[in-house]
């Protein structure tokens, strides 16, 4: 089991941050989800911290993160992996063969049809189906995506998290979009901090584990995570206070 405080700070971190449960409240619904000034603020002052080594690393897009955070436009890892912004500002995009994801999406419109406390979304190259609002919906949720999974062939894999399944492109998840930001500036170097709260990012703290760094998982539940902080409210909060440590040691050491 992972401990209940967070690591010792220390100031060569490359922060990656999961979005929803961990930086961000969840809402009922994922359209509902905001990110206020304050976050904001807090992002501006942990780029200023790490020296640019922070990276965003969500099932959302990169074009939903980068409407959430505006007009920050941070390095980021989208849709698990299938999209990364690196700090120069390079975006790539892995692309699988989306023509086949046009009969997905009317399959899981005609579920939400049929159930309409079940919510449709459609990330470009993933599509979810979140069951928030409808709990006792898990198991026809994930039968239904099951099936449009395996229709949609080896291209395509089901990733479940919390109160959703999502079929998204093979081969790309949180850890590879990790271990992709680790070999270039100006994450190289410096020891891993990833932050998540979701199934989907056990990959991500098995990268980091393995890179000698800090994996923490946020709230309760079964974890490889070394760490636990409780709640997004948590999270912020001991994250500012490495913002607030790292900036300062950085204004001592640059005094004569």
């Amino acid at each position: 089991m992972p401990e209940s405080r967070p690591p010792p700070f220390a100031r060569d971190w490359a922060l990656f941050l999961d979005v929803d449960g961990t930086l961000l409240d969840h809402a009922e619904h994922f359209q509902a989800v905001r990110a206020g000034p304050p976050v904001r603020t807090l992002l501006e002052d942990l780029l200023r911290a790490s020296g640019g080594a922070i990276a965003l690393v969500s099932g959302r897009s990169a074009d939903d993160m980068d409407r959430l955070f505006a007009p920050l436009v941070l390095p980021l890892a989208g849709q698990h992996g299938t999209e990364r912004r690196s700090a120069d500002g390079t975006l790539r995009r892995y692309a699988p063969p989306l023509d086949r994801l046009g009969h997905a999406a009317a399959q899981m419109v005609k579920l939400t049809a049929a159930h309409s406390a079940l919510a449709f979304e459609n990330k470009g190259m993933a599509l979810a189906l979140h069951y928030r609002r409808a709990p006792e919906l898990r198991d026809l949720v994930e039968s239904s995506m099951r099936g449009i999974a395996a229709d949609l062939g080896a291209d395509f894999e089901l990733q479940a998290g919390k109160f959703v399944f999502e079929v998204k492109p093979s081969g790309k998840n949180k850890g590879s979009a990790i271990e992709e930001f680790l070999g270039e500036a100006p994450f190289a170097g410096r020891t891993p901090v990833f932050i998540g709260d979701d199934l989907t990012d056990e990959l991500g703290f098995e990268v980091v584990n393995r890179a000698s760094g800090h994996s923490i998982k946020v709230g309760a539940g079964e974890t490889c995570a070394l760490w636990r902080l409780r709640d997004p409210p948590a999270v912020r909060q001991w994250l500012a206070a490495w913002a607030r440590m790292s900036e300062g040691a950085g204004d001592q050491a640059a005094r004569p």
